[in-house]
């Protein structure tokens, strides 16, 4: 006689009840689709939102900014701030900034006599200036922003990032 066949003769009910359906096995069926619904939702209560139209470089780095601060797509305060008073910021926790279908992972912007930013120990780039680094190459950022007609400056940053950058002098 087998082991499991033993264990089987020993306690026939218990076995039986839980492989039949138990109230306890239906529980468990309950909670673990409720787990997997909730887990399903959490990606659609991120804040998702594409950035071209902002980048096609028709508002100042004020509004920019602002819209986004306000959305709550980023972090207000500016996580650094360049000599040439480029003030960066982060995406807020749970957002997802798109821009040309590329992943942004920064957002730039600086607006003189604003006090929205803090001013570096250099040359402001100019009166006004935003835009975003994303994760990919200039050259298909470039062919991206040429198809949607923007007017942004593509500048690479590194291998595989990109600066899309609009500014008003």
């Amino acid at each position: 006689m087998s082991f499991r066949g033993a264990a089987h003769r020993r306690h026939p009910v218990r076995t039986h009840y839980i492989e039949r359906g138990s109230p306890f096995t239906y529980m468990k069926r309950f909670f673990s689709s409720v787990l997997l619904a909730l887990a399903a939702a959490l990606p659609l209560s991120s804040h998702a939102a594409a950035l071209d139209a902002p980048l096609t470089c028709n508002e100042s780095g004020h509004q920019f900014i602002a819209d986004l601060a306000q959305q709550q797509l980023i972090d207000p305060k500016p996580m650094r701030v360049e000599s040439n008073s480029i003030n960066a910021f982060s995406p807020a926790q749970g957002a997802d900034l798109t821009a040309f279908g590329f992943h942004v992972f920064a957002v730039v912007g600086y607006e003189k006599d604003d006090p929205m930013f803090r001013v570096g120990d250099g040359e402001p780039v100019a009166r006004s200036a935003y835009g975003v680094v994303v994760f990919g190459g200039e050259s298909k950022v470039q062919t991206a922003l040429a198809e949607a007609g923007s007017t942004a400056i593509v500048h690479r940053v590194a291998p595989l990032v990109t600066a899309i950058f609009c500014k008003r002098s």
